[in-house]
């Protein structure tokens, strides 16, 4: 474990943003945290914890200490009859996971294939796509106390998951540092496919047989085809939520604008799409010297490279802004601000 000071956290992103940490550690197990934590350094600064950087947009340098995880190791924690427990530690490279979950012939996880980042951070955004969250797979993480450096296991219930949030990012924002997590996946599969166009790109594929794998390779597909890869063009995937608006809301929205879709998610309450708002808005491919708007999916903010945080936070304030006086609707940022 060795502290380093003044390193470029470009490399570290997604988003490809030029930002400098004061100071910059990585942790590849438990105890090596509970030592940085330890550390006069860390007790006197900052802490920003980083996993696969892949929903974090920095606006500026960071005063303080970057803690950048890379505990990994993925194991079975436990069977029974109809399912199979994975414990992933907090460094694993998401897709990594949900491709060797697929290999042990494991069900839950194909939705989310191709998501960028890492599985320490999948709990505490409760990330999904196409019909499947964290919520419906995860059975308990663990994480290390800043304070103290003592272990705690954290049951589905006491993660309070809601979309796209956590306690993590609430009531105990900034107190605990995931380390590991364990997935409860299903040993016979349950298909999700009905969401987005995953039965439409597997009968174009020629997939005329359900599997894990063939849901998965359709995901991919659709994701490829949709969305910019960080590895080329700077971007953090979705950079807004999808806003849940009033039933009268909507409907009053559905009469002056009788395209808007829309989604029942609780009763009262409806889904609309954040991309259709900001493309209708007039935003997709529009593009502001170093920065913009992904030409295939508005709900993409990206760097072409050279771009600055503030510059792209800059820009989704505009989007935010005209969203809002077209449809009065407050869009928020899924991306993470520092």
């Amino acid at each position: 474990m060795h502290i380093q000071e003044y390193i470029s956290l470009k490399p570290y992103t997604t988003f490809g943003i030029e930002a400098r940490a004061r100071y910059f550690v990585e942790v590849d197990s438990v105890e090596s945290l509970r030592q940085v934590l330890s550390d006069p350094i860390a007790s006197s600064h900052e802490l920003l914890i980083l996993g696969g950087g892949s929903n974090i947009l920095l606006t500026r340098d960071f005063d303080g200490l970057v803690i950048r995880l890379v505990i990994t190791g993925i194991s079975v924690a436990a069977e029974d009859e109809l399912h199979t427990y994975v414990r992933a530690g907090a460094g694993v490279v998401w897709h990594e996971l949900v491709m060797q979950s697929i290999e042990m012939g494991l069900s839950g996880l194909e939705n989310l294939s191709l998501i960028p980042g890492s599985v320490g951070a999948s709990p505490m955004q409760n990330i999904g796509a196409y019909g499947v969250e964290i919520k419906d797979v995860f059975h308990s993480l663990e994480a290390i106390d800043r304070q103290t450096g003592e272990l705690r296991i954290f049951s589905h219930e006491e993660c309070h998951f809601g979309y796209r949030e956590s306690v993590f990012k609430h009531e105990l924002k900034n107190r605990y540092v995931i380390v590991a997590v364990t997935f409860k996946l299903s040993r016979k599969p349950h298909y999700q496919i009905s969401y987005g166009d995953i039965q439409k790109t597997l009968e174009a594929m020629g997939n005329t047989e359900l599997s894990t794998k063939a849901i998965s390779a359709a995901v991919i597909q659709i994701r490829q085809s949709k969305l910019p890869d960080p590895a080329e063009l700077g971007n953090a995937g979705s950079f807004f939520k999808n806003p849940e608006i009033p039933s009268e809301q909507y409907e009053q929205l559905k009469s002056k604008f009788p395209n808007i879709p829309g989604y029942l998610t609780t009763p009262g309450q409806i889904k609309v799409p954040a991309g259709w708002l900001i493309e209708q808005a007039g935003w997709k491919g529009y593009r502001e010297g170093s920065v913009g708007v992904h030409a295939r999916q508005a709900l993409v903010l990206v760097n072409y490279g050279g771009g600055t945080g503030a510059e792209v936070k800059a820009l989704a304030e505009k989007v935010q802004a005209s969203v809002l006086e077209k449809y009065g609707i407050q869009l928020s940022a899924e991306v993470n601000f520092i």
